[in-house]
């Protein structure tokens, strides 16, 4: 079967082809970014849930932005010329930095629903940021075919990496 066919057992060739070439890197860092700008941000104003919400999802999308821009016109340019199947791919490899942010975003949009205040709120979205990028790093693992010493290996510095973010915070009390 042809590439170009539009049938629905290409498409799902197609699919499970990109699975397994699938690269979680994005997803890892794009929850160290959440867990980063949670903890950055320091005074917000009026409507603080919201602000964070936005914050998050928006420092995402820029970084996935600046992640593509780099791809296409870094690394890839003295390759090949980009083309549109060539950003098309870029975009979507790319995307699992926004998608890492979508977790911590929607912790802190249902946070009054749980009881947190603001600051609590906050460290839900600082903790579900950090459970997410061991999950991340623990699913690039696995689909890498690591062992599960290895799995445990990857989940523990992330962790680590996580906890330090969490130490910052602690120490800007903010």
């Amino acid at each position: 079967m042809s590439r170009t066919t539009f049938s629905p057992a290409g498409r799902g060739e197609r699919r499970a082809e990109r699975r397994a070439r699938a690269d979680y890197t994005g997803g890892v860092y794009g929850s160290m970014l959440a867990a980063s700008v949670v903890v950055g941000a320091g005074s917000l104003g009026s409507f603080p849930r919201a602000e964070m919400v936005v914050l998050l999802l928006l420092t995402g999308v820029v970084f996935w932005i600046a992640h593509v821009h780099a791809q296409l016109f870094g690394a890839r340019l003295a390759q090949q010329a980009p083309d549109r199947r060539l950003v098309m791919l870029v975009c979507r490899d790319e995307w699992p930095i926004v998608k890492a942010a979508v977790p911590p975003a929607a912790a802190v949009a249902v946070s009054p629903l749980l009881g947190l205040d603001v600051r609590g709120a906050l460290w839900l979205a600082l903790c579900v940021a950090v459970v997410g990028q061991v999950g991340w790093s623990v699913a690039a693992a696995r689909r890498a075919g690591a062992s599960p010493r290895l799995m445990a290996v990857t989940a523990s510095v992330n962790l680590l990496l996580g906890l330090l973010i969490v130490a910052v915070k602690i120490v800007l009390k903010h």
